[in-house]
């Protein structure tokens, strides 16, 4: 029995999450509106982004945010976050620990500037994320 209320209870978790979120911004529902940059949510969106980007890139330095240039929100059937930043290339290699402080390359080659567009999809009452979208260019 448990498990036939299970979905419907997901569903109308996430329905009232729009409902809620949609009376407070005054917009469709489903439709992305502005975030808030120091958002909780957003900020660990961000961090999950960037350790994904991290995770992936060829560069043995750790790169970290300089700016966050716009964030957005949509709910659907999770939350999605979409992410424009600029991040740059630190002085610590992704072995090292203590990554957050790590600071920045001063010289504009070994900084390497990228502007990148993120795009990631939570589900908050699953506790699923994933990086939908990643694209980067140099600054």
């Amino acid at each position: 029995m448990a498990q036939r209320l299970h979905s419907p209870l997901l569903l109308l978790a996430a329905l009232a999450l729009a409902l809620a979120v949609n009376s407070q911004r005054n917009s469709k529902v489903g439709a992305p509106w502005d975030a808030d940059v120091n958002d909780k949510d957003v900020q660990e969106a961000l961090k999950f982004a960037l350790s994904e980007y991290n995770k992936a890139s060829n560069d043995e330095n750790h790169s970290r945010v300089l700016q966050v240039k716009s964030a957005q929100k949509q709910v659907v059937a999770g939350i999605n976050y979409f992410l424009d930043v600029e991040i740059g290339r630190t002085k610590c290699t992704k072995s090292e620990t203590n990554k957050e402080s790590c600071p920045f390359y001063e010289q504009p080659d070994l900084l390497r500037k990228k502007l990148c567009s993120f795009q990631i999809y939570t589900v908050p009452w699953l506790s699923e994320k994933s990086l939908v979208k990643s694209r980067c260019h140099d600054a």
